[in-house]
């Protein structure tokens, strides 16, 4: 794939959402006398089953400290609806995180497949692996007018989200998002923040997913948000080309400003540092920060560490955990270190 093209779009998510026919939904299920004991009939069932092809660790939510979960929460491996029903709820993740099944959030599954790149196909095709393996073991609520029966209506049908995480600095920064969120409504899409439905743009970073499931297939959700993704894309590369022309020596200085202070502070807290990583990597894709490696990998090096300097994140990586001031040396620190090994020429 082009390497300016994946600058656009970075990630690819397929999310299933699932109830299980002989089964209270988990609003209802959590209010039931037995409760835990048919919870964990489900959780057994699940794991033993996606167990024996492959690889998962299990969390049991009830079980977790409050930081562990927010590790998870921050890394999109599980919810905060799932920790809302932690009697009752659990996760299986595979050792790459690729792969999240949440068992009883608000539905009794909500599985979903991640990977870095643009390729709905291939999420699309690993997480219904997934999906038949559990479909074997217990069986989903479906109806034949309907589809997969849901907990809110708005995920009836085929019960997917197809999402793709797009990087897009030109369009936001230019005030041209409201246009293309008022465009994908129109056909049935949607823009979220990084973190799904009510969360906030970070780094100019947004998430393109379908909004209807009832009345349509698979496939065309699929081409659908892939149409509106090759659009964007092509707009927002449209986009950057003005933006740089415009920009002149003032769009390279903020460029060179923030990798001046990434690799040089001794403070750094969560907002600034959100701002300034999306500017260096502005600053890769205009070329005003060199780099021998391939700037797909770069780019990818630093979202990765975007997500590992998060708080729940940093206390981890820590051992113990720190005052929010004690996280933003942590956080200037461990930047600094990225920053270096990158080996970035201005």
């Amino acid at each position: 794939m082009n390497i300016s093209y994946e600058s656009v779009a970075v990630s690819s998510r397929i999310r299933l959402a699932r109830n299980f026919r002989d089964y209270p939904f988990p609003d209802r299920l959590i209010k039931s006398p037995h409760a835990r004991e048919q919870a964990s009939e489900m959780v057994r069932t699940i794991n033993a089953e996606l167990n024996a092809v492959e690889e998962f660790e299990l969390y049991d939510v009830g079980t977790l400290t409050e930081a562990r979960a927010t590790y998870l929460v921050e890394r999109n491996l599980i919810s905060r609806d799932l920790i809302r029903h932690s009697a009752i709820s659990a996760a299986l993740i595979s050792p790459d995180e690729s792969i999240s099944v949440m068992i009883n959030e608000e539905d009794h599954i909500r599985e979903q497949y991640f990977m870095r790149g643009y390729d709905l196909n291939k999420a699309y095709e690993r997480i219904t692996g997934i999906d038949d393996v559990i479909s074997e073991s217990l069986p989903f609520a479906f109806d034949r007018e309907f589809g997969y029966l849901t907990a809110c209506p708005t995920n009836l049908g085929t019960g997917m989200r197809a999402s793709v995480m797009m990087f897009l600095p030109a369009v936001s920064r230019r005030g041209l998002m409201k246009r293309i969120a008022t465009e994908l409504h129109r056909l049935g899409l949607t823009v979220r923040g990084t973190s799904g439905e009510g969360s906030g743009a970070e780094g100019d970073l947004f998430q393109i997913s379908n909004e209807v499931t009832l009345g349509l297939t698979e496939t065309e959700i699929l081409s659908a948000v892939e149409k509106a993704v090759e659009l964007i894309v092509q707009f927002e590369l449209r986009e950057r080309a003005r933006m740089r022309a415009e920009g002149g020596i003032q769009l390279r200085d903020k460029t060179m400003r923030a990798y001046g202070i990434l690799s040089n502070c001794c403070l750094l807290g969560m907002k600034e540092f959100i701002e300034l990583t999306a500017d260096l990597k502005l600053g890769i894709l205009f070329g005003y920060l060199g780099t021998d490696r391939a700037e797909e990998e770069v780019l990818a090096e630093v979202d990765e560490h975007i997500v590992a300097m998060r708080p729940a994140n940093i206390d981890r990586l820590n051992g113990a955990a720190l005052s929010e001031e004690e996280q933003n040396a942590y956080r200037a620190e461990q930047t600094n270190r990225v920053m270096r090994r990158m080996e970035i020429v201005v």
